[in-house]
């Protein structure tokens, strides 16, 4: 996250001041939204690691988008339709902020400051958002499997300012996230390593 403002001490004051946030906590494996009703939700995940999945007809999941601490999520950043149903699934224990966001036109009961800070910080919040999406459909776009791997790995390496790391993902979970069939994943995971462009150990992948 590329924000201006300490990201902390605006949590704190979001949930401490604003009487129209609500915590929840939730357990590994629990759903924490269904996209289904358009509540226009403003969500921010506070700890913990979650995933915006889709289910197809057939069963298939997608993993659409992968969130961790300071992620923002919610109906807001997408339209809802009958046949567009997305699930945000708790991968370990979460805790959560709710806020709609039709509630930034109203004033809470106490009066609190809190909603004109509110206002000052969202756009940033929200353009580091898009910055995100962006990013998630240029790794989509990738036309191969092998580039889709390297431009996630690079991703990951940049974000810890390291050439090793632990994939934040299991391998099903990142054949999923990157739209891939797992077996050629794992073809293409071996080729890498033989060619001498990555070591993996477990969930350990170093970049050469």
């Amino acid at each position: 996250m590329c924000i201006s403002f300490d990201f902390n001490k605006f949590i704190n004051d979001f949930s401490c001041n604003c009487n129209k946030v609500q915590k929840k906590t939730f357990s590994k494996g629990q759903t924490i939204a269904s996209y289904i009703t358009n509540r226009n939700q403003l969500c921010i995940l506070l700890t913990g690691r979650a995933d915006l999945v889709r289910y197809d007809l057939n069963g298939s999941r997608t993993i659409v988008e992968h969130f961790s601490k300071n992620s923002l999520f919610g109906e807001v950043f997408y339209k809802i339709t009958i046949n567009n149903e997305l699930f945000v699934e708790a991968k370990s224990k979460c805790t959560v902020l709710f806020y709609n966001y039709d509630d930034l036109k109203m004033s809470c009961n106490n009066n609190c400051n809190f909603h004109s800070t509110l206002c000052e910080y969202l756009p940033e919040l929200i353009l580091d958002k898009i910055t995100e999406l962006n990013t998630r459909i240029e790794l989509l776009t990738q036309r191969t499997t092998r580039n889709k791997l390297l431009m996630y790995f690079s991703l990951i390496s940049v974000s810890k300012n390291s050439k090793s790391f632990e994939l934040p993902l299991s391998l099903t979970d990142l054949a999923d996230y990157l739209s891939i069939d797992r077996s050629a994943m794992m073809r293409e995971l071996k080729l890498l390593k033989e060619e001498g462009k990555v070591i993996k150990n477990g969930n350990r992948i170093t970049l050469l």
